[in-house]
């Protein structure tokens, strides 16, 4: 009995570790308001998918203040965007655009925030049908025939976007962030700077694989930036610290532009968020010279 009560109290040690490590990752001052930063402007969407189809789904598309409708703006996409744009979130991404791009550590950049898509309820009072995982971690080029067809198709109706692979930076957390990379990885020509904060390169469909296909692809033309918690998932589909540190591996092997942070949270957006602004500085470090 004694040893079961040391038991409990060394796991919920380690729980409360590993609470307390997340927890202690905040937004620091380049996620707050600035006084003489220009703000910019933030506009919500929905938008019905073909390539997706039965799917609707909400979007943002943030425009910085310096955009000038005449030279062709960088484009930043995130998925699960809402939680990228939320006010009081752990990325709060257009503040963190607009004290960047007025620093001049970023080119004047064009935000797309999307959300997976939902198959609405057939009959009312059902739960519409979520499609993340299906849209996220697929191995295929879909999700980026979306963006390419669908998505930056119809936001360049009304802004002057880049079509600059090296201008295009694609991110995520979680799903999301095994997303962005199979984008680019499938996309080369469209998508060539990836963010991946705790990112699935585990066994939910397939997505452990990218360790090895790296090793024996040629490299392509892509920087990636990973970001890791220690005490991030551990499940049936896989281990989610160790599916980064073999990515980041891979990646090192292969001679990739790439940068691995591993910090201690958990599965939360808390870590990537906290860094979210040196996040793109690096991921942009040569702008000026591209």
């Amino acid at each position: 009995m004694r040893h079961l009560t040391i038991f409990r109290f060394a796991i919920l040690f380690l729980s409360a570790s590993a609470t307390a490590a997340d927890e202690d990752y905040k937004p620091g001052p380049d996620a707050m308001p600035k006084d003489g930063v220009p703000t910019g402007k933030v506009t919500q969407h929905e938008w019905t998918s073909q390539i997706f189809p039965g799917t609707v789904r909400d979007y943002w598309v943030y425009v910085p203040k310096q955009y000038d409708g005449k030279t062709p703006a960088a484009v930043l996409i995130c998925q699960d965007g809402g939680g990228f744009v939320r006010e009081n979130g752990p990325f709060r991404a257009p503040t963190v655009l607009d004290n960047l791009i007025h620093a001049g550590d970023i080119p004047v950049t064009i935000g797309i925030f999307i959300n997976p898509g939902v198959v609405p309820p057939a009959k009312e009072g059902q739960q519409p049908r979520k499609n993340r995982s299906f849209e996220y971690d697929t191995l295929s080029d879909q999700y980026a025939r979306f963006l390419l067809e669908e998505i930056l198709a119809e936001v360049g109706k009304n802004y002057k976007l880049t079509s600059d692979p090296a201008h295009r930076v694609i991110c995520g957390n979680s799903s999301g962030g095994i997303c962005a990379f199979t984008a680019a990885w499938e996309r080369p020509d469209a998508f060539r700077k990836v963010i991946s904060h705790i990112g699935s390169f585990t066994n939910i469909r397939g997505g452990h694989v990218y360790p090895a296909l790296i090793r024996k692809t040629d490299p392509k033309p892509l920087r990636v930036f990973l970001q890791e918690g220690e005490n991030d998932l551990d499940n049936l589909h896989g281990n989610w610290p160790l599916a980064n540190e073999q990515m980041a591996a891979a990646l090192q092997f292969s001679g990739y532009d790439y940068k691995f942070v591993m910090g201690t949270g958990r599965h939360s957006a808390r870590h990537g968020g906290a860094i979210f602004p040196d996040t793109l500085r690096w991921i942009w470090r040569d702008w000026k010279k591209e």
